[in-house]
């Protein structure tokens, strides 16, 4: 799972027709020891309604696909829960 920061939305109104219906949203990857990447944001598809600057939680490759219910969905990156609070204790902080 990864970590990250939902930082826009993506809008496309031609894609693949396994897509319609999905929400699309831009996702900053969160860095350990605090802060944000902006080196490499990427899109997952939203599937509990989380909102721009909402902390997430991210499911890659085939996870994705079986979150949606569908191996042959093209994704990569599915939003499967809506973090609260992230507690690291200091000695494992940089």
């Amino acid at each position: 799972m990864i970590i990250g920061k939902i930082i826009g939305n993506v809008w496309a109104t031609r894609k693949n027709e396994s897509l319609n219906g999905h929400k699309l949203m831009i996702v900053e990857a969160y860095q350990y020891g605090g802060g944000y990447s902006r080196q490499y944001p990427f899109v997952a598809v939203d599937t509990i309604g989380a909102g721009i600057g909402e902390m997430v939680l991210v499911v890659t490759g085939s996870s994705a696909r079986v979150v949606l219910g569908q191996n042959n969905i093209p994704v990569d990156n599915t939003i499967v829960g809506i973090i609260d609070q992230i507690d690291i204790p200091p000695e494992h902080k940089d």
